[in-house]
């Protein structure tokens, strides 16, 4: 795959090399160290936490937390037992065109570091890409939307709500909205198709950002433990309070879409149809492919293996050993 269509090859793509860093997590404020992995066609991309022994496979029904992030899980498993914040690696992952790949890392979240994708993106071109041979596995697949799924939150025109339906081409076409009025922010709405060119020029570089009013509610809460002005744009009513301003002045909406990338990552394979949203978040979008799935007339996989296939959760020594629950 090449990001977000086929390419002519039809292969499936890993990294040449592994690659790593270390960072800081945005939630957990921990030092965390991060290796991307090739991995064996058909594998996925698939989450190895080393401090704990849990593997989880990047799926969205392995989505059990999406306050300000997405994080994986087991449901029903300990809290402890996630892998948090992981939409801006699989956002790269996803623009770049990998197919299979190992995160490892040996703490609770991806590392936040400059909040953006684009310190993967750098990763990912240091290293290298790769297409697998064979037939089969290394068969590259998409997921092609067929007809209008649709997931909402509130009522009138203050909603938020996303919406996949069928595509005109062989891209993912996306646009979205978002409104914060009363701030910097205001109202923006950005629609690309998601070429890797697009994908690498457009929304690659665009950082988290959070309300200057939140900081003190959300560490309160066990929250934004690591966040700075390094790593999040902060707003304060109408000013941005980073020393270096925005890397654009719709960097907030481009932020969002990227966070839309990412999600939708979870489904599996690169998706084929259209993407529409309104004020979407992680919590929105989970539910769009949530949706989406739930009943096999919506969509086909189109041409290699089923979605859903792949590697299968690995629990934690502890966790394994435990009685199952009702």
């Amino acid at each position: 795959m090449d990001g977000f269509f086929p390419l002519d090859t039809g292969r499936r793509r890993t990294l040449k090399a592994a690659i790593g860093c270390v960072g800081i997590g945005l939630h957990s404020g921990r030092r965390v160290s991060l290796t991307l992995r090739p991995a064996a066609a058909g594998t996925g991309i698939l989450f190895r936490r080393t401090d704990i022994g849990l593997e989880l496979p990047a799926r969205y029904d392995h989505v059990v937390d999406t306050r300000l992030c997405t994080a994986l899980g087991i449901p029903g498993d300990a809290p402890a037992h996630r892998i948090g914040t992981v939409e801006h690696v699989m956002a790269a992952l996803a623009g770049c065109g990998v197919d299979d790949a190992v995160v490892e890392l040996d703490g609770p979240e991806v590392p936040i570091l400059d909040g953006s994708a684009a310190p993967f993106v750098f990763l990912l071109d240091c290293t290298g890409l790769i297409a697998h041979g064979g037939l089969g596995t290394a068969e590259a697949e998409v997921i092609e939307v067929l007809r209008p799924v649709r997931v909402q939150e509130g009522e009138g025109p203050d909603a938020a709500w996303a919406e996949l339906a069928p595509g005109l081409g062989d891209r993912l076409e996306a646009s979205l909205t978002i409104d914060f009025p009363t701030t910097a922010i205001g109202r923006q709405s950005l629609a690309l198709r998601l070429t890797p060119q697009a994908f690498r020029a457009g929304l690659a570089d665009a950082r988290t950002f959070t309300l200057a009013e939140d900081v003190a509610r959300l560490r309160a809460a066990g929250l934004a433990q690591g966040g700075s002005l390094a790593n999040a744009v902060v707003v304060d009513g109408p000013l941005v309070l980073n020393p270096g301003g925005l890397r654009r002045p719709d960097e907030f909406v481009r932020h969002k879409l990227l966070d839309v990338v990412g999600d939708l990552a979870l489904a599996g394979a690169p998706l084929r149809g259209r993407f529409s949203g309104h004020r979407s978040g992680h919590a929105l979008n989970n539910r769009l492919l949530r949706a989406l799935f739930a009943d096999r007339v919506n969509w086909r996989a189109l041409p290699g293996l089923l979605v859903g296939e792949g590697a299968a959760p690995r629990l934690p020594a502890a966790a394994a050993a435990a009685p199952a629950v009702a």
